[in-house]
């Protein structure tokens, strides 16, 4: 069963180990980097990330970042709405269908509005990224253009 557990000391080493495959590395950044960037957000922002490990019964296979963004912080619409920052599955456990079934459950946790309601839901990907826009849109994001400052594509889910 896939869960999203919180990152303690006994799981933390093993998730910034965790690791893409080699063609996709350029297309994210570290679980080090997401995880610094969190703690950053926790002693500067209202709402800190939310960074969980992605397990399937008792094994690590991913990480994910999410966050919230109140109607004037959300730089690509004007509404209340949740990001996907990072969504990573381990190289081990690609092209099994797992990672299909954690990205069901992110946004399963996303629609409990954790940290208020929203109606929408954001990510943005390479655009050669073609495993990301395929799991995206067969969830129903819809691509809205072109991030120029980070060149990604941004992709919208209405909730």
């Amino acid at each position: 069963m896939i869960e999203l557990r919180n990152i303690t000391w006994e799981n933390f080493d093993e998730c910034i180990q965790l690791q893409l495959t080699e063609e996709q590395k350029g297309f994210l950044a570290s679980n080090v980097y997401s995880l610094a960037q969190s703690y950053v957000a926790l002693l500067n922002d209202e709402l800190p990330a939310m960074t969980f490990a992605i397990y399937d019964d008792e094994t690590m296979i991913g990480f994910v970042m999410v966050y919230h963004d109140t109607a004037e912080e959300n730089e690509y619409g004007e509404e209340e709405a949740y990001g996907i920052l990072r969504f990573m599955i381990d190289r081990r456990y690609q092209n099994k269908g797992i990672g299909t079934k954690a990205f069901q459950k992110v946004l399963e946790y996303i629609r409990s509005y954790p940290q208020g309601e929203a109606s929408a839901v954001y990510l943005s990907y390479a655009p050669e990224n073609e495993a990301a826009r395929h799991l995206y849109a067969k969830f129903g994001f819809r691509e809205i253009g072109m991030d120029e400052e980070e060149d990604e594509m941004v992709a919208r889910l209405i909730l």
